[in-house]
């Protein structure tokens, strides 16, 4: 049984958990998807509000400066999201076989970590921040505001961590909907935030970092002041953050394959950002509202492959490898019909998602084609997403890994390279370059699952 955030700041309160490796597979995998999905469109909000935002009260340069700031600050994220799946999935599978002190050892060495990855992330931010932006061809009239931008995220970057280790840390121990509560505590401050600083303070891009940034610290202390509160297996204590020299090897084995390939498949959109602002500014605010619904499109695939990495690494720990195999085309099924509804919107009214960010009709006008082509990879990158998602579940992030960068580096920039040479002016073409990726990784991808099924037998 779940217990939700009732008086919270009680003294009595038990911390429980959901049994991922009993009941019914369909109900399981959905009770523990689906606040994971609700948590990952709240936290693609903070993008996309500050997106909004900067679309309705400041100039095209603006929003080309959060477009491209926000692709340099997903580099962060990418790298931070393969780290924490690495987490859960450990833990989830010491939970599955009932290991509860190497449970707590792994969550004291995943925190410190983190905490030491935040401040090497803050340097290297903060000192390639201006050669990145040069490298990526960032348009001059948003230069120095994606240069404010990018430098007040890199500052927030302990925050980022801590708040996303927590989450994954509760994901791995079996329970996503705590993680839910506090990605919409600092939704709806970062929200409220955004306007403040934005339409009230006239601070413009600097601002909507900064609530970003705010919201983000707010939400990690109150995971942590409340876990400490409901007698969570880590007490949070000084003495209690000593990493383990084994359980960290185990966390770099798992997770830095998982960071790598994130960090692969971001350089690979980096290099599409730099060829479409060398198309302009216009073009820069298509890629960097087509990344917004990019986003929330995938968010039923990347939701649910993250659920099934916890499940499935917990049903192996269980020995229970055949509910694991069931739960991914469950999740798979369940993916795909969310993602196909946004696929639909960008065929029939693509100039309406468009104009939710922005009503420059230039910008209108370039993103129509752009939409209509690269939407096909909502649904093909959701194949790709799941059937990774079950892999990581059972530690095969090395293939995962492999599959992602042959995905990144072997296809996508030397597409990117051709189509940019011969239809530069054709955003419709360089649209389909993401789905026609997506399509050829699916059915390798497929293939190696089920290959591995049947060695497996």
């Amino acid at each position: 049984m779940w217990c939700w955030w009732a008086s919270p700041w009680g003294s009595d309160m038990e911390y429980t958990n959901h049994d991922l490796t009993e009941g019914n597979i369909l109900k399981t995998l959905l009770v523990f998807a689906i606040p994971f999905l609700i948590a990952n469109i709240l936290q693609s909000l903070y993008g996309a509000v500050d997106l909004f935002v900067i679309g309705k009260y400041c100039a095209a340069e603006s929003v080309a400066a959060v477009s491209t700031g926000t692709q340099v600050t997903q580099i962060v994220t990418s790298l931070i999201t393969g780290l924490t799946l690495g987490s859960t999935v450990i833990i989830g599978r010491y939970m599955g076989c009932q290991k509860y002190d190497l449970v707590k050892k792994t969550i004291g060495t995943t925190l410190t970590v983190f905490a030491l990855t935040a401040l090497l992330l803050t340097a290297l931010m903060l000192l390639f921040e201006r050669p990145l932006l040069t490298l990526l061809s960032t348009p001059e009239e948003s230069f120095s505001l994606t240069i404010q931008y990018v430098g007040i995220c890199a500052a927030g970057n302990l925050f980022v961590c801590g708040y996303n280790a927590i989450s994954a840390i509760l994901r791995g121990y079996g329970d996503s909907t705590r993680p839910m509560i506090f990605v919409a505590v600092a939704c709806v401050l970062n929200i409220i935030l955004d306007f403040v600083f934005v339409k009230f303070f006239g601070m413009g891009v600097s601002g909507t970092a900064l609530a970003t940034i705010i919201s983000q610290a707010f939400s990690m202390l109150t995971a942590i002041v409340y876990l400490k509160r409901s007698h969570f297996i880590f007490d949070f204590r000084p003495a209690s953050f000593r990493p383990v020299p084994a359980l960290a090897k185990e966390l770099a084995q798992v997770g830095i394959p998982i960071s790598f390939q994130e960090l692969m498949i971001r350089i690979s959109f980096l290099y599409l950002m730099t060829v479409m602002n060398g198309c302009g500014v216009y073009a820069a605010a298509v890629v960097g509202i087509s990344s917004k619904y990019d986003v929330f499109a995938m968010l039923s695939g990347t939701s649910v492959a993250n659920a099934l990495a916890a499940l499935t690494a917990h049903n192996i720990g269980a020995g229970k490898p055949e509910r694991a195999r069931r739960s991914l085309w469950y999740g798979l099924s369940f993916a795909l019909c969310i993602s196909f509804l946004f696929w639909l919107w960008a065929q029939i009214s693509p100039q309406s998602m468009i104009g939710v960010f922005t009503s420059d009709a230039d910008v209108i006008a370039a993103g129509i084609p752009f939409f209509r082509s690269c939407s096909y990879d909502y649904f093909l990158v959701t194949i790709v997403f799941c059937l990774n998602g079950y892999l990581n579940g059972e530690q095969k992030t090395v293939w995962t890994m492999v599959s992602s960068c042959a995905g990144a580096l072997l296809l996508r920039i030397p597409m990117v390279y051709l189509f940019s040479r011969f239809f530069a002016s054709d955003l419709g073409k360089l649209g389909m370059i993401a789905p026609t990726v997506s399509g050829i990784m699916a059915c390798y991808t497929f293939v190696y699952v089920l290959l591995e099924k049947r060695k497996t037998k």
